[in-house]
């Protein structure tokens, strides 16, 4: 099957244009006539030479997938069926991977998926939460509703997490500030004050003299400390994506002056709206719970949810190593959160 562009005017008389799949352009253009889309224009999709180069395909955002449910809630709810929905927003979809990603979902359900084991293959774009919610919608005979839901859940979350960067500005651009001055003045400002020393004769104070050898170290051997900063990011990197180092970072970001209540708000914000959503959609509560753990985002959130659940954090069920010693020492929930 060969993929055509098409351009042409719709029954409002608005223009209309997007992809769709024939044999030839003439079978194309019997799809457009039964599509009524009037003075069609149509050619074939030049071929994209970097299709098969993954990093150089444009990012799934989480505007696409927001405007994906609204617009497949509004379809389902005028009574097409799902595998038709797919085809046209797939036609009219303009992001390359999100576009692949569509065509893929709509050729399993044609299999005999359903929709929400088809979606669940593309993790990145739809994670456990939303799969869920799809397959309660499904096995409820209310995806509209559901697709509603997530949408309307997806741009609260978007919402917050704008929030959160907007609180998170000022420190940041603070803590940057107070790096670029202290690097002008160890490599500026000290050396005219120890030429000016120098000058008076005499020793320096300790604590003088070494901020004047740092300064010189710093001068003299910049490719080290550059270095070093890069190799504790990569270090810290690799730490974190251990299961050990995620609960260490994440039960320490919650103790720290300042960001740690914000970040103890954010977890319990988004733990109830999650919450909330899931059980207003008919997902069971202990399924519920496993999901909000899941999509917490916290090692130490993951863990008190898993243990609410369950009373042990140990979660057999999940493959997950015993954490009891380190969360929960008087087999209470976890400080960071009880607080």
């Amino acid at each position: 099957m060969l993929v055509f562009i098409y351009k042409g005017k719709n029954k409002s008389g608005a223009t209309q244009k997007g992809e769709l799949e024939a044999a030839s352009v003439e079978v194309a253009m019997a799809q457009l006539a039964r599509m009524k889309i009037a003075d069609p224009k149509v050619k074939p999709k030049p071929k994209d030479l970097f299709e098969n180069v993954a990093f150089m395909q444009p990012k799934v955002t989480q505007k696409d997938v927001i405007l994906f449910c609204r617009q497949f809630s509004t379809m389902i709810d005028a009574g097409l069926p799902i595998i038709q929905c797919l085809d046209i927003l797939q036609s009219q979809q303009e992001n390359a991977t999100f576009k692949k990603t569509l065509k893929e979902i709509k050729e399993n359900v044609e299999a005999g998926q359903t929709l929400a084991e088809a979606l669940k293959k593309y993790p990145d774009q739809f994670d456990t939460l939303f799969v869920n919610m799809i397959a309660a919608g499904e096995a409820g005979g209310i995806l509209d509703t559901i697709l509603q839901r997530l949408s309307a859940y997806m741009e609260k979350a978007a919402k917050l997490k704008a929030q959160v960067k907007g609180a998170m500005t000022y420190p940041a651009i603070t803590l940057a500030v107070a790096v670029i001055v202290v690097a002008v003045i160890m490599i500026f400002v000290i050396p005219v004050f120890e030429k000016m020393f120098a000058d008076f004769g005499g020793a320096l104070p300790a604590p003088t003299q070494l901020v004047v050898n740092a300064s010189q170290y710093a001068r003299s051997y910049w490719y080290i400390v550059a270095g070093a900063a890069v190799l504790f990011g990569i270090a810290f990197k690799k730490f974190y994506a251990t299961e050990k180092g995620r609960g260490i970072v994440d039960s320490a970001s919650l103790k720290m002056p300042i960001i740690g209540p914000l970040l103890r708000r954010v977890a319990v914000a988004k733990f109830t709206r999650t919450m909330g959503t899931m059980l207003s959609s008919g997902v069971a509560i202990l399924e519920s719970l496993e999901i909000v753990a899941k999509t917490a985002g916290n090692k130490t959130v993951e863990e008190a949810i898993f243990y609410t659940r369950g009373g042990d954090c140990r979660g057999a069920d999940y493959g997950r190593p015993t954490f009891r010693k380190r969360c929960f020492p008087g087999d209470g929930l976890p400080d960071d959160i009880s607080r």
